[in-house]
């Protein structure tokens, strides 16, 4: 990974009013990295990314886009954005090729022509469709078409597949990782965590206006544990469980019945799965539902958004 940052975050802080939505964020981006900010709704992710954008001023902290300030420097820094929004805001009677005639107006010197940006989105033989006769998905890839026609140096990519179909959406990752691939910096955020595993270099989850939890995703998992998961048996009450690797069961309720969860440390999900079927055997139960995996990046974020820091 090349040490060039294209992104700074020095303890940014954003509110609205009294609330306090980003509480002192900090991370950094380097040039050819794709990095995925993920939250839950209201975790401060989208202000962040409004701040880097250049759409507000920072509060607190300070906030670097190829080392200049994005809110006031924009005139400077705006030219080597592509932004891609999570709605898109086409007018309804012009076609596809006329937006991206409309919009390369303000894409500047080296701009790619319409066919090409088509192309690369996909979506040349919709060239003479009215926007407002595309699907949703469509619609999304229009807004990336119309975000890459400056050829931009940072790309930000705020739930770019949202509405986009199995394929279309496995497109989509392709375009995005060639970008990465030629250089170009990207800032992803999404509530589709394969897309993130899939495609990020690095991430961050925020919760509650700060980042809980950054890294590779290798790293962000590494530590979690490997989880034992299976329904508890109606005649079984949950206090007769076992203790497998010296954790007690967490209990959960899923369509009305209760189910028992062990997260198992480093390298013992073999014994402690083997130690639960020699239990189950001997006390002749049959364990519905048993699945034992990796933990994974859900894991995670499920964790963080309901608890906060992941330990």
């Amino acid at each position: 990974m090349q040490t060039n940052q294209v992104i700074e975050v020095d303890g940014l802080r954003q509110r609205y009013g009294d609330f306090e939505a980003v509480a002192g964020v900090s991370f950094e981006v380097a040039e050819g990295e794709l990095f995925a900010l993920l939250g839950t709704n209201g975790a401060g992710k989208t202000t962040t990314l409004e701040t880097l954008e250049g759409f507000r001023p920072a509060h607190g902290g300070r906030v670097r886009v190829l080392g200049s300030d994005p809110y006031r420097d924009r005139r400077t820094v705006r030219p080597f954005l592509g932004i891609m929004l999570q709605e898109a805001g086409f007018f309804a009677d012009l076609t596809v090729a006329d937006t991206v005639d409309q919009w390369r107006r303000f894409a500047g010197r080296g701009a790619r022509g319409r066919d090409e940006v088509l192309d690369l989105v996909g979506l040349r033989d919709k060239a003479a469709v009215r926007t407002r006769q595309l699907s949703g998905g469509q619609k999304r890839r229009l807004d990336l078409a119309l975000a890459l026609l400056g050829r931009p140096r940072v790309l930000f990519l705020d739930e770019p597949t949202t509405g986009m179909d199995p394929e279309a959406r496995h497109a989509t990752w392709g375009i995005v990782r060639d970008l990465v691939a030629d250089g170009t910096s990207v800032m992803l955020t999404t509530h589709y965590l394969e897309e993130a595993e899939h495609l990020a270099d690095r991430l961050a989850i925020m919760h509650r206006g700060r980042v809980e939890v950054s890294g590779t995703v290798a790293e962000v998992v590494a530590g979690q544990g490997d989880r034992i998961t299976f329904r508890v048996p109606d005649r079984l009450s949950v206090t007769g469980l076992p203790v497998l690797g010296g954790a007690a069961a967490e209990i959960t309720v899923e369509g009305g019945r209760a189910v028992a969860g062990y997260r198992v440390r480093g390298d013992g999900l073999q014994p402690s799965l083997y130690e639960l079927l020699r239990w189950a055997d001997a006390h002749g139960l049959h364990l519905d539902g048993l699945q034992a995996r990796s933990a994974s990046l859900e894991d995670v974020f499920l964790t963080t958004a309901t608890e906060g820091a992941v330990t």
